[in-house]
C-alpha cells in the first residue's frame, strides 16, 4: 500500500461530466406536486423562476450530464480540489484505520457551494437573466453565488438568515465585496417576511422563510430568477465533481472507502461525495458505506417523517417528498447555519428511505470538538458544518478499532472556519450549548404542517 499524505489530480483528468443517480436509483424519485391539485407538475410549473436549462437538469434522468467550457474554466482555478490522508490525526487517535478528507475550501467562497454556484449563473446568463435572487444560511452559498454572479455580470439579491447575519458578519461582508446586495431574513422587503415578523418580531429566520422571501422576488420580474444553494436535483447533480475526483484520487493510493461521510443540511454536499460512489456500489458491486451525520436540533434524516412537504415556510414551492420536520418548524440558533433546514433533498430522502445511504445526528459541542482535534492535527480550521463530518469519521476509527479491524473512511470537508472563528470562540468559553429535539417535539412540529384546502 503506497503512503500518500496528498493525492493531487491535473487539469486533464479532471471529470468533464456531472453525475446524475437518478439514472441508477432502483426507485426513482416520486414527482413534485400541485399544492392545489395534489397533482404532478411538469416542467412548465417552475419556469418562472430557473432557467430552463437548469430545469432540464432538474427532471433529467441521463446518467452523465457534459460540464459547459466556461463552467470547467472557472472550475480549473481551483479544481481538481486535493484529497488528503490525515495521517496526524491517525496518530494522535492511535486507530488502525485510514482516514482521508476531501478539501474542498480552497476556492473564493471557502466551500465546495462554488461548484454550483458558477454552473447556476452560467446558465442564467445563457437564457438573458438580469438578476438573481436567493437565499443563504451560514453565508458559504450567499459567498460563492456573490462572485459567480459578478463574474457573469449578474445582480443579486441575497435573503441571509438573520441569526447567522448577526454571528457572521464578515461572510455578509465578502458578498458585499463580491456586489451582492445582502438583506436578514426576515424582513419587511416581502409579504411573506413581514407575515413572519408581524408573528414574532424577534424571529432569529430559518432558510424556509428566506427560500420564500427569495421566491416571491423573482416570481415578481420576468428578468429575475431564483437560485438555491442545495436541496434540488440540479445542485446536488453540479456537486457530484467532488466524488468523481475522489474516485480517481482514491486509485492512486491503491486504497478505496469502506465508508464515506458527509454532513447534512439540505443535501449538497454529502451527496456531492457519496453519489459517485453509490454508482460503484449499484452498477459495481462495491460496499461501500454512505454515512451523513446531521445536527440533533434539525434531525430531520433519523427523526423526521417521509412525506410530502414545502420546501419554504410560506408555502410557494411545489410539494416535495421529503423527509421534514415541517415547513413551519424553527431550529435552534446552532452555529452550523447550513445545516437549519426542516426538510431533505427529494433524492436523499428516496435513497434513504431504501435503505441506501445512512443517517446519525449529533450535538454541536460535540461536533466543535472535532474539529479542534482536526484543526490541531491538521492545520485546517473546518467550517461549523463540516465538523459534524469529522465527528462521524472520528466515531467510525474508534468503532473499527474497538471491533479490532481497519477501515478506510473518507469524508468532505466542505470548507473552512474562517469567517466562524466567534463560534469558536464560544466553544472555548464553554458558551455552545447542546440542544437535541425530542420524539414528542417532532410529532408536534409536523401536526402543524398546513397546506392549502
Amino acid at each position: 500500500m503506497k503512503k500518500i499524505t496528498k493525492i493531487l489530480l491535473n487539469e486533464k483528468e479532471m471529470p468533464r461530466h456531472w453525475y446524475n443517480v437518478v439514472a441508477d436509483m432502483p426507485n426513482k424519485p416520486l414527482p413534485p406536486l400541485n399544492p392545489a391539485t395534489r397533482q404532478p407538475i411538469g416542467p412548465e410549473a417552475l419556469a418562472a423562476v430557473f432557467p430552463m436549462e437548469l430545469i432540464r437538469q432538474e427532471v433529467s434522468a441521463e446518467r452523465y450530464i457534459e460540464i459547459p467550457d466556461e463552467v470547467l474554466d472557472l472550475y480549473k482555478t481551483y479544481r481538481p480540489s486535493p484529497l488528503f490522508r490525515a495521517v496526524n490525526l491517525e496518530k494522535t487517535l492511535g486507530t488502525k484505520s485510514k482516514i482521508y478528507y476531501k478539501y474542498e475550501g480552497g476556492n473564493y467562497s471557502g466551500s465546495h457551494k462554488a461548484n454550483t454556484a458558477i454552473a447556476q449563473a452560467y446558465y442564467n446568463k445563457q437564457e438573458g437573466v438580469r438578476r438573481i435572487t436567493t437565499e443563504t444560511g451560514a453565508g458559504q452559498w450567499g459567498c460563492a453565488m456573490s462572485f459567480a454572479c459578478a463574474h457573469f455580470g449578474l445582480e443579486l439579491l441575497v435573503f441571509m438568515v438573520k441569526v447567522s447575519y448577526g454571528q457572521k458578519p464578515g461572510r455578509k461582508l465578502l458578498m458585499n465585496v463580491y456586489n451582492a446586495k445582502v438583506i436578514p431574513s426576515p424582513s419587511t422587503m416581502t409579504v411573506s417576511g413581514r407575515r413572519v415578523l408581524e408573528i414574532d418580531p424577534d424571529s432569529p429566520g430559518s432558510l424556509g422563510i428566506a427560500i420564500s422571501e427569495a421566491m416571491e422576488i423573482a416570481a415578481e420580474d420576468p428578468y429575475t430568477k431564483y437560485s438555491l444553494g442545495s436541496v434540488l436535483n440540479h445542485v446536488i447533480l453540479h456537486q457530484t465533481i467532488i466524488g468523481q475526483e475522489a474516485i480517481l484520487q482514491m486509485a492512486k493510493t491503491d486504497d478505496y472507502p469502506d465508508v464515506v461521510i458527509g454532513c447534512f443540511g439540505g443535501g449538497s454536499n454529502f451527496s456531492g461525495i457519496a453519489f459517485p460512489f453509490l454508482h460503484e456500489n449499484i452498477v459495481n458491486g462495491r460496499k461501500t458505506r454512505l454515512l451523513t451525520i446531521e445536527p440533533s436540533s434539525c434531525p430531520k434524516l433519523t427523526k423526521g417523517k417521509f412525506m410530502y412537504d414545502f420546501g419554504d415556510s410560506a408555502g410557494m414551492t411545489p410539494l416535495l417528498p421529503m423527509y421534514t420536520l415541517g415547513h413551519n418548524f424553527m431550529p435552534e440558533k446552532i452555529h452550523a447555519g447550513g445545516l437549519r433546514y426542516h426538510g431533505a433533498g427529494t433524492l436523499v430522502s428516496q435513497l434513504k428511505k431504501d435503505g441506501l445511504v445512512e443517517a446519525k445526528a449529533k450535538m454541536q459541542r460535540e461536533c466543535f470538538e472535532a474539529g479542534v482535534l482536526f484543526a490541531r492535527n491538521e492545520g485546517i480550521l473546518p467550517a461549523p458544518e463540516s465538523t459534524y463530518a469529522i465527528a462521524g469519521a472520528l466515531d467510525e476509527a474508534r468503532k473499527a478499532d474497538i471491533e479490532g479491524v481497519s477501515r478506510t473512511i473518507l469524508f468532505n470537508l466542505s470548507g473552512h472556519g474562517h469567517f466562524d472563528i466567534s463560534a469558536y470562540e464560544k466553544y472555548f468559553e464553554n458558551n455552545l450549548p447542546d440542544h437535541e429535539l425530542t420524539n414528542a417535539e417532532v410529532e408536534h412540529a409536523i401536526s402543524k404542517i398546513e397546506f392549502p384546502a
